[in-house]
């Protein structure tokens, strides 16, 4: 069991809070399946984790909800934080359990608010400040807070793992903060310049009608179930 178990699932949280972090809820998930309140998604096969979820008010118009999830045994001696995609909004519990059965203490944010559109940004510039990076670096200084006080030690490596907004997310905090992590998976990240590239090198395909297969080639069921039959 981790040296810092009962610290954290206990009442005594005063060392790890401060005024502008507020820990909601630290708890003992057991293994198998989990399903997180207000949630339709089931996550099974989970090995026991110490769950933690904290609110992180950098400025006084932030409102970011992180969570932090600590195998209680086996523990790889590894961190992987994981981003969102498209706006975020949401806690990434599928990302967070795919790190968690691999052995890593792992954590995610809601990028400081919550639902799939931008509407959040009007009018509050500081939220979109935490939804550029601002959200993703405090998550990631609590969630390294956490991992100490739980299992007596830090981390031995760090890193991060998102794609498309998750992506983009990546290459900020390698950009801001270049010691923060060890390693960075930044997959298909949404960047406005590689996308403009992208949108320059279909229109110059679209040119040449010998550069691209047209609709009517399109491999059809008949094509497919042939070329599965002679594999």
């Amino acid at each position: 069991m981790a040296p810092g178990y009962s610290t954290l699932t206990g009442l005594s949280l005063s060392n790890l809070v401060s005024p502008t972090v507020s820990i909601t809820l630290a708890n003992t998930i057991d293994s198998g399946t989990f399903t997180p309140l207000g949630s339709t998604m089931s996550f099974p096969h989970l090995p026991g984790f110490c769950r933690v979820t904290a609110s992180l008010k950098p400025t006084s118009d932030s409102d970011i909800r992180i969570e932090v999830w600590l195998p209680i045994a086996d523990w790889n001696g590894k961190f992987l934080a994981v981003g969102s995609g498209g706006w975020g909004g949401f806690i990434n519990y599928d990302a967070m359990a795919v790190a968690l059965r691999r052995g890593y203490a792992t954590s995610a944010t809601d990028d400081g608010h919550t639902g799939a559109g931008a509407s959040f940004v009007v009018g509050h510039p500081e939220k979109f400040i935490d939804f550029a990076y601002r959200a993703e670096h405090e998550m990631t200084i609590e969630a390294k807070i956490l991992i100490k006080a739980f299992y007596g030690r830090e981390a031995r490596y760090s890193y991060w793992t998102g794609c498309s907004g998750g992506g983009r997310e990546g290459l900020l905090q390698a950009y801001r903060y270049p010691d923060e992590f060890n390693g960075i998976i930044a997959g298909d990240p949404a960047n406005v310049r590689r996308n403009a590239w992208a949108l320059w090198l279909a229109v110059q395909t679209f040119k040449d009608s010998d550069a691209y297969i047209p609709p009517e080639k399109y491999p059809t069921p008949t094509h497919i179930s042939r070329l599965k039959s002679t594999q």
